[in-house]
C-alpha cells in the first residue's frame, strides 16, 4: 500500500532541519472523523437539555410535595377536630348516662352482699344437716360437744394403732372444718374470742391425736415378743392408710448383724450404729401426710398464717400502696435472739394445748391435759440429751447462727416423718398357764442415745432412707430438715450424706440423732405465671387455666366449689388422687400445696420471686369486676401487668359470642373440641385497660 501511495518530501533549505512526511488520507477516514465531531457536538447539546429538564422536574416535585403536605396537614387538623367533637359527644353522652350506670353498678355490687348472705345460710344449712345425720361426730364450734368428744377419747386407754387410724379421720375432718371456717369467715361473722377459741381447739385435737399414737405404740410394744419374726427374731410391722404410715421395728434379739432394716410395704429403711444394734430399743417411723409441726414456727415468729393474712389484708390495710405486709416493720426489726427463741419454744405445745377454761369447769381434765401434753411433747419433738448438748455447743463453737429454715421461702411437702428411738418396755413371760408382765408407771419413753465414735474415729450416725410419696411432686432435689423443738423451727444442720434418687423416688441421709424430719421445696418454684386464662363455661360455671413454670393446671368452677380437672407436668397428667373431686376453694388450695404444686402467691412472695407487687385494694376491685363479668367475658394475662405500677392491674378482656357451645356435658366435664372451638383464643394484641384502686370507675373503663 505504501508503494502505491503517493508521497512528497519537502526539504527546506540546504540543510536538514526537519523532515515531514505528508500522506494523503483516504476519504472514508475523513468521513468518520466528521461524523465523530458532529456526534460530540450533538451530545453536548443533549446534555444541556437534560440538565435543564431535570431542574424543572425537581422544581415541580418540590411544589407538589409542598402542596401534598399542606393538604395532609389540613386533613389531620380536620380529623383531630372531628375526633375532638366525637370525644365531646361521647363525654356528654357518658355524663348523661353516668347516673344510670352508677345505679346499675351499685345494684350489681349488691350481689356480693347476697353472696355473703348465701354463704352464711349455706354454713347454717350444713350445720343443720350435720345435726340431723346423728353420726356421732361433734360440732367443733360448740365447746360442750368438742370437749366431751376429747374427754371421752382421752379416757379410752385400750386402743391399738388401727383404731387410732380410724379415729384419726374424724379428728382431721374436725380440724379441717375449723381451719376453713377461720379462713372463710369475715371479722363480722366471728369475734376475736371465738377465733382464739377455734385455734386452741385445733391445737388440742392435734396434741390428742399424737398422744393417742404414743399410747397405741406403747400397747403394741408391750406384746412385741408375741409377733417376732421367725428369721431374725425381731418384730416389725407396717400399717398405713391415706393419712398415715406407721412403721415400727423392735430389737428383741440385739444382734449386730441385724442393725439395718427396710420396711418393704412402705419403702422406708434405716441402718443403726453398732452400739444401738446391741441395745434393747424400738425404732418408730411415723409418717403423717399432714403437717401439724410447721404452724408452731408461725406462732413462735409471731407471724399471721399465710391464708389468713391474704384474706384479711384488705380489711386491715385499706390504704395499701402495694408494699408488702409487714415490710416496714421487718426493716427495723431484728431476728429474735436464741434465749428468746428457746423461751418461746419451751412453752410450745404445752401452752397451746391447755383446755378451754372459759367453757369447761372440770379443772381435773385441764390438769390431766397439760400433763399428757408434756409427755406427748417429750416423745414427739424433744431430741435426746446428747443432741441437746450438741445443739447448744454448735453456735458457740463455730460462732455461726443455726441454719434455720424460713418457711416463707421453703415449704414442707409430703408430710412429716417422726423418727424416734423408744425404750422397750418389759415383755410378757409365760409361767405355766400364766402370762406375767411388769407394769411401769411411766408411759412411752425415748431411748437415751448419745452418739459416740465409730472404729474409724468418725462420729456415729443413723442412716435413714425415705420413700417419697407417690401423690407428691418434687420438681427439684428436696431439702432435708429436722425439727428443733427448743427453737420451734426447722433446721438443716445435723444432716449429712444426702443422696437423692429421682427415678426410684428415694432419699438417703445420715443424722447424729433421731429427729422429726421433713422434705422441703421452694414455695415459689411455679411463680410467676407464664400465662393464665379464665373462661365462662355456662351459668355460674367457669374454667381457670394456669400455665406455671413446671406445670399446667386446669380448674373448673361451679357455684361455690372447684374441681381440679388436670395437672400436666412434662406432657403427663399427674395427681390423679385429687382430680375430678369437687371441693371448696380453700380445700383445693390446701390439697395442691400438700401435693407440691403451689401456684398461690402470698403477700411476701415478691421478696422471693419476681411476682408483680399490687395494691390489695386494686386487686380486690379487679376481682370483683371480673366476678361480675365472668359469665359473659373471658379474661387472660397481659405482659403489661408487670410493667404497670402497684395501683394498676392490666389484663385482657374478650366477649364470648356463643353461650350454647359452652354448656358442659352431663358428666360435668367440658369436651376439648367444643371448648377449643367456642372459647376465644386472644389473638389480638393486649388490651390497654387499666383498673386502678379508684372506686369511681364504671363500664366505660372496659374495652
Amino acid at each position: 500500500v505504501q508503494k502505491k501511495r503517493e508521497s512528497k518530501i519537502l526539504i527546506e533549505g540546504s540543510h536538514w532541519k526537519g523532515r515531514v512526511i505528508v500522506m494523503e488520507v483516504p476519504n472514508c477516514i475523513k468521513i468518520i472523523l466528521t461524523l465523530v465531531f458532529l456526534s460530540l457536538i450533538a451530545n453536548v447539546k443533549s446534555d444541556g437539555k437534560k440538565e435543564k429538564s431535570k431542574k424543572e422536574k425537581e422544581k415541580k416535585l418540590k411544589a407538589e410535595a409542598l402542596l401534598k403536605a399542606q393538604q395532609e396537614e389540613a386533613e389531620r387538623l380536620e380529623r383531630e377536630r372531628l375526633y375532638q367533637e366525637h370525644l365531646e359527644k361521647l363525654e356528654a353522652k357518658y355524663q348523661g348516662e353516668r347516673e344510670s350506670e352508677l345505679a346499675e353498678l351499685n345494684s350489681l355490687e349488691q350481689k356480693f352482699l347476697s353472696a355473703q348472705q348465701w354463704k352464711m345460710n349455706y354454713r347454717e344449712q350444713a350445720k343443720w344437716e350435720h345435726y340431723l345425720s346423728c353420726d356421732g361426730t361433734p360440732d367443733p364450734t360448740v365447746p360442750q360437744e368438742i370437749n366431751t368428744f376429747m374427754s371421752l377419747w382421752r379416757d379410752d386407754q385400750d386402743e391399738d394403732i388401727q383404731l387410732v387410724m380410724d379415729k384419726e379421720k374424724v379428728v382431721l375432718n374436725l380440724i379441717e372444718k375449723l381451719e376453713f371456717l377461720l379462713l372463710e369467715a369475715s371479722p363480722e361473722e366471728i369475734t376475736d374470742k371465738q377465733r382464739d377459741q377455734y385455734q386452741e381447739v385445733i391445737l388440742q385435737l392435734q396434741d390428742l391425736l399424737h398422744q393417742k399414737y404414743n399410747d397405741a405404740t406403747q400397747n403394741l410394744l408391750k406384746i412385741a415378743s408375741m409377733y417376732e419374726d421367725s428369721e431374725t427374731g425381731n418384730m416389725h410391722t407396717v400399717l398405713k392408710d391415706e393419712n398415715t404410715t406407721f412403721c415400727i421395728w423392735v430389737n428383741l434379739k440385739k444382734k449386730a448383724r441385724f442393725k439395718s432394716h427396710v420396711f418393704q410395704e412402705a419403702g422406708h429403711g434405716f441402718e443403726l450404729p453398732k452400739s444401738l444394734a446391741l441395745s434393747s430399743l424400738a425404732i418408730r417411723l411415723l409418717h403423717t401426710h399432714y403437717d401439724h409441726v410447721s404452724p408452731l414456727w408461725v406462732q413462735c415468729q409471731g407471724l399471721p398464717r399465710q391464708e389468713a393474712s391474704d384474706s384479711m389484708e384488705v380489711a386491715e390495710h385499706p390504704e395499701d400502696t402495694g408494699q408488702g405486709p409487714g415490710e416496714e416493720e421487718e426493716e427495723g426489726r431484728e431476728e429474735p435472739s436464741m434465749p428468746a427463741a428457746e423461751e418461746t419454744g419451751s412453752k410450745g405445745r404445752k401452752e397451746s394445748a391447755a383446755s378451754l377454761k372459759e367453757n369447761s369447769n372440770n379443772t381435773d381434765d385441764i390438769k390431766e391435759t397439760k400433763e399428757e401434753t408434756e409427755k406427748n411433747s417429750d416423745i414427739l419433738d424433744v431430741p435426746s440429751q446428747g443432741e441437746d448438748a450438741r445443739l447448744q455447743e454448735e453456735p458457740g463453737a463455730e460462732g455461726e447462727a443455726p441454719k434455720a429454715v424460713d418457711l416463707r421461702q421453703l415449704a414442707p411437702v409430703g408430710g412429716v416423718f417422726h423418727i424416734s428411738a423408744l425404750q422397750l418396755p418389759p415383755q410378757a413371760q409365760d409361767v405355766g398357764d400364766w402370762s406375767m408382765v411388769e407394769l411401769l408407771d411411766g408411759g412411752l419413753e425415748v431411748y437415751p442415745y448419745s452418739p459416740g465414735e465409730d472404729e474409724d474415729g468418725t462420729q456415729e450416725a443413723v442412716q435413714i432412707t425415705l420413700r417419697l410419696p407417690d401423690n407428691v411432686i418434687y420438681f427439684q432435689v428436696p431439702v432435708v430438715a429436722r425439727w428443733d423443738p427448743a427453737g420451734q423451727q426447722w433446721r438443716t444442720d445435723g444432716i449429712s450424706n444426702i443422696t437423692y434418687e429421682a427415678e426410684e423416688k428415694n432419699i438417703t441421709f445420715s443424722m447424729g440423732a433421731f429427729s422429726t424430719v421433713a422434705l422441703l421445696q421452694d414455695a415459689h418454684l411455679n411463680l410467676p405465671y407464664q400465662a393464665w386464662e379464665l373462661h365462662p363455661a355456662g351459668v355460674d360455671e367457669g374454667l381457670f387455666i394456669v400455665t406455671a413454670v413446671f406445670a399446667t393446671i386446669q380448674i373448673q368452677i361451679k357455684d361455690n366449689q372447684c374441681m381440679l380437672s388436670s395437672v400436666v407436668v412434662e406432657e403427663e397428667e399427674v395427681l390423679s388422687h385429687i382430680t375430678g373431686k369437687w371441693m371448696s376453694p380453700f380445700a383445693l388450695r390446701a390439697a395442691l400445696k400438700r401435693a407440691g404444686v403451689n401456684i398461690f402467691p402470698a403477700g411476701y412472695s415478691p421478696k422471693y420471686a419476681p411476682v408483680p407487687r399490687k395494691a390489695a385494694l386494686a386487686e380486690v376491685k379487679a376481682y370483683e369486676q371480673m366476678a361480675l363479668l365472668a359469665a359473659a367475658f373471658a379474661f387472660a394475662h397481659s405482659k403489661w401487668n408487670g410493667e404497670a405500677g402497684p395501683e394498676q392491674v392490666v389484663f385482657k378482656v374478650c366477649a364470648v359470642q356463643s353461650r350454647a357451645a359452652l354448656t358442659p356435658s352431663p358428666a360435668g366435664t367440658i369436651p376439648s373440641p367444643v371448648l377449643a372451638a367456642a372459647l376465644p383464643q386472644f389473638s389480638v394484641s393486649d388490651c390497654p385497660w387499666q383498673l386502678s384502686g379508684d372506686s369511681g370507675h364504671s363500664n366505660r373503663d372496659t374495652c
